[in-house]
């Protein structure tokens, strides 16, 4: 059968293979005939996976194709898909290819075409999972690189098993070390990767020198504990994940198709529970909250009052309508992401709203350069703070009350065309500080004081639409 498993009889130590057959067994990820789509990049990791699949007498047939993806973005990639086409000729797999359709510049952005790439066969050749070679090394390396960058709890669970829409990864639970003995015994090919040694590269760097040098120094067992510690975190998880669904029920309301949050019953649980139940709402909605749009989304929704609105990084917004706010994952004016200034310091950043491109910058100098110049008193404003999109209810303070911006823009007798493409300025509550060229909040007209700092924005761009 094409691209089936077909074992050797003439093991000369099956016991990595034994030991895979039972962890696939024990994950009931697959069974007879199960058509699978193994990434296969060349390396040692992946090859050895492939090899596990195709020449394992403890495994029921399976039906494979492997997948490379030529990244492009070294000399000897093109060599790389050279090698691993006579590797599954060879082998009797098939294989199927992509070089990169565009320049790549990062490792992330690699990994996110890979992984468009491979789910895209996936469906192609109707598999039921992608499977990739992550090992256990790989696990301790990513929860400690992510311990370094400050992640929360569910960074520290690392790489999951299996991972929507369809990843798994069988061989989390085995070692570089066992892999690479598994490749001598059997005598399995597999190409070196030369990157993987630039110490440049904070993985590569924790790899080749800070975890060695753990292990062999004060915390022989550094590489198990960082493990456990991620099964401890997947685990706390889990239990998370299995009572979402109950904890929703009362919080999150659905009317034609619009998503609601009832803010009386998310704000009677603690703050932790508040987060967990306001990151989920939004993720359902195609909402993924940072650090920074986390910390935005829970003050609005303690703070903001009806009518008012807040963008969120990415593409979305809550609107805050009497005792429920209304997710809003389209505003629908064609505009960019909202440019975050996260604290009173020096910074700059280029915000497009409504087609017009913008230069905005920050910092306690007059900003000569700039068109439009705010001044921010040093006190009284709840960062981070926000230049993006008007949006319908907004309302801006002043001298004689609040007032929609809608109703101030008509008043200026503002074109319509003009106001879409006419920014704001809010804080982290929501409150509008700033209309460039229209109108100033009350919050922003105090007397100047030591501390304070600047905005300017100037129109850099516009599009030809």
């Amino acid at each position: 059968m094409k691209g089936s498993t077909h074992p050797h009889t003439d093991a000369p130590d099956a016991g990595l293979q034994r030991r895979f057959a039972h962890q696939v067994e024990k994950d009931q990820i697959l069974g007879t005939g199960s058509r699978l789509v193994v990434g296969l990049s060349g390396g040692v990791d992946s090859a050895v996976l492939l090899h596990l699949l195709s020449f394992n007498p403890h495994l029921p047939p399976l039906e494979l194709v492997a997948a490379h993806f030529d990244h492009g973005m070294r000399p000897g990639s093109q060599e790389d898909r050279q090698w691993v086409t006579g590797l599954c000729s060879a082998w009797q797999i098939p294989l199927r290819w992509e070089k990169t359709p565009r320049a790549l510049i990062s490792e992330e952005d690699a990994r996110d075409e890979r992984h468009r790439f491979l789910l895209a066969v996936k469906e192609e050749e109707d598999a039921e999972w992608v499977l990739t070679g992550h090992h256990a090394d790989d696990q301790v390396e990513t929860v400690l690189f992510r311990l370094i960058r400050g992640t929360g709890l569910r960074g520290l669970a690392g790489i999951p098993t299996v991972r929507s829409p369809g990843f798994y990864r069988p061989m989390l639970p085995f070692s570089r070390a066992e892999i690479l003995s598994h490749a001598e015994r059997w005598r399995v090919p597999f190409r070196e990767d030369p990157s993987n040694r630039d110490q440049e590269k904070a993985r590569n760097f924790l790899r080749h020198s800070i975890l060695p040098e753990l292990e062999d120094g004060p915390i022989p067992g550094v590489r198990q504990a960082i493990r456990r510690l991620a099964g401890l975190a997947r685990e706390n998880e889990d239990g998370w994940d299995s009572l979402l669904p109950s904890l929703l029920e009362g919080v999150r309301e659905k009317e034609d198709g619009v998503v609601f949050i009832v803010r009386s019953a998310l704000l009677a649980y603690h703050p932790a529970v508040q987060i967990r139940l306001l990151r989920e709402i939004l993720r359902e909605a195609g909402i993924v909250l940072d650090e920074v749009g986390t910390r935005v989304a829970v003050e609005f929704t303690r703070s903001g009052a009806s009518g008012q609105s807040v963008s969120l990084p990415g593409k979305g917004r809550l609107v805050r309508e009497f005792s429920r706010l209304r997710v809003d994952n389209n505003p629908g004016k064609g505009s960019g992401d909202p440019l975050v200034i996260p604290a009173q310091s020096s910074g700059s950043g280029r915000l497009v709203v409504g087609g017009a491109v913008f230069q905005v910058e920050w910092g306690g100098g007059e900003l000569r350069e700039m068109d439009l110049v705010v001044r921010l008193p040093a006190h009284g404003l709840e960062f981070p703070l926000m230049m993006k999109e008007w949006g319908a209810g907004d309302r801006i303070q002043l001298p004689y009350g609040t007032k929609k911006l809608k109703k101030l823009f008509g008043e200026a007798k503002i074109p319509v065309r003009d106001r879409e493409r006419t920014p704001i300025l809010s804080d982290g509550l929501g409150r509008i500080l700033w209309i460039p060229g229209v109108a100033s909040s009350t919050l922003v007209q105090a007397s100047p004081g030591p501390g304070d700092f600047f905005l300017g924005i100037r129109n850099a761009v516009e599009s030809s639409d």
